[in-house]
């Protein structure tokens, strides 16, 4: 019996798709298809799927033409399979040419003709060209606008003021101006994708998320870490009781980079540290713990009391069954590091933890410890572009950030700017 063996994505499988397979199976007499996981294609660039690893999988396994479906994980996945199934030949569409030739020490390598014309990216851009202005100016709007360059079926479009021409808009003003230019987008039918936080209250919150229902758009928090792979992967882990019970949640985000810690600094137009860091800090407490806690205490160090400017400022929690910390600052610096502890181990994220892209489950017996690595590319903006894109197209209008986080982010902004805290 010859065993041949392909990969790919398929992704939105198409006619292309199906001639590859066809012509594969046709090479033997047992067909093994490899569908590459999403993590692994994040790895290689390809952050832009459509559908699901499961969706995928059942696409493939309709076709009927696979005798064997396997999931490749990790690079070097290929030579492992090769050797475990006894595969007799490898092959791979001809725009890889020249690419799997090191298997050749293995197996036949063949490299197939492909359909011309048809190809899944080019589907994707078909099916969901998505025009995205920018309203701001700034550092944040030149990163956003060049990561929308990595993903496909998303295209940036100047819009101006008037927003016209675009589908959806982020926006990455003051924070003081989140409310009126949400808004605005809003009524002129736009998604957003905002930087947190959206609005300066729970009421104002409320009003646009409301609003964003009612017209039947996305509305969320561009709080780039809740895009992460490593983010969301270690959110898995330690809601599955990896860990335990969760008793604490301790998160600091700190930074000295736009001189506000600088005595003649003018803080006018600059974003306080509860605006810059405070959405970013809460998050994993919000999403591990709630949005209801029994108690919470805010502790600052002003810059400008006029302007009501914080340069370091401590929010510290009480929930039913935990506490938690969110240590936040613009003039002062320390580890950024997140805590998770747990009543049988406790997950450890160093600095800067929101970048993240590798964290540690940690246990009394070091032996049991275990490290988990996932790339992170661009920050994060371009998976949450990624992710944005497919609120969109989803008739669920799902958010990575939801609306009752997005709230408690705008409550404790709320507190802090009624001046509800204890100063240094």
């Amino acid at each position: 019996m010859v065993k041949v063996i392909t990969y790919g994505t398929y992704d939105l499988l198409h006619y292309g798709h199906i001639r590859l397979l066809e012509r594969a199976k046709a090479l033997g007499d047992y067909l093994i298809v490899g569908v590459t996981s999403d993590d692994y294609d994040k790895s290689r660039g390809k952050i832009n799927n459509q559908q699901s690893l499961m969706e995928r999988v059942a696409a493939v396994k309709a076709t009927g033409l696979a005798d064997e479906i396997i999931v490749e994980e990790y690079e070097g996945q290929k030579i492992d399979d090769i050797r475990r199934y006894d595969i007799d030949i490898f092959t791979v569409g001809s725009d890889w040419v020249g690419k799997f030739d090191y298997l050749k020490e293995f197996c036949k390598v063949v490299y197939l003709p492909r359909t011309e014309g048809i190809s899944s990216s080019e589907i994707r851009a078909e099916k969901r060209k998505l025009l995205i202005g920018t309203v701001g100016k700034g550092t944040l709007c030149k990163k956003f606008i060049r990561e929308t360059e990595f993903v496909n079926g998303v295209e940036y479009k100047p819009c101006g003021k008037s927003l016209e021409g675009v589908d959806a808009v982020y926006i990455a003003t003051h924070p003081k101006y989140h409310y009126e230019d949400v808004k605005h987008a809003l009524e002129k039918g736009k998604h957003v994708i905002c930087e947190s936080p959206i609005a300066m209250t729970t009421e104002q919150c409320r009003e646009l998320i409301a609003l964003a229902k009612e017209k039947n758009l996305v509305l969320t928090d561009a709080i780039k870490t809740a895009y992460s792979t490593a983010y969301s992967r270690l959110l898995v882990v330690a809601k599955s009781g990896r860990i335990g019970d969760i008793v604490s949640v301790d998160s600091v985000c700190t930074s000295l980079s736009d001189g506000a810690a600088m005595p003649d600094a003018d803080l006018t137009n600059k974003q306080n540290s509860i605006c810059a860091w405070g959405p970013t800090a809460l998050l994993p407490i919000f999403q591990l713990l709630g949005t209801n806690c029994r108690s919470k205490s805010i502790v600052t160090k002003l810059l400008d009391e006029e302007l009501n400017f914080d340069g370091f400022t401590k929010i510290d929690f009480v929930f039913d069954q935990a506490v938690a910390s969110a240590k936040i600052a613009k003039a002062a610096k320390a580890e950024g590091e997140l805590i998770i502890t747990g009543t049988k181990g406790y997950i450890y994220v160093p600095a800067p933890w929101w970048k993240t892209d590798y964290f540690e489950v940690r246990f009394e017996n070091q032996t049991e410890n275990k490290r988990y690595f996932y790339q992170l590319d661009g920050e994060g903006i371009r998976y949450e572009i990624v992710l944005f894109a497919k609120a969109i197209a989803s008739d669920q209008k799902n958010s990575y950030v939801s609306t009752e986080i997005s709230e408690a982010i705008c409550s404790i902004v709320e507190s802090f700017n009624r001046r509800e805290y204890t100063t240094l």
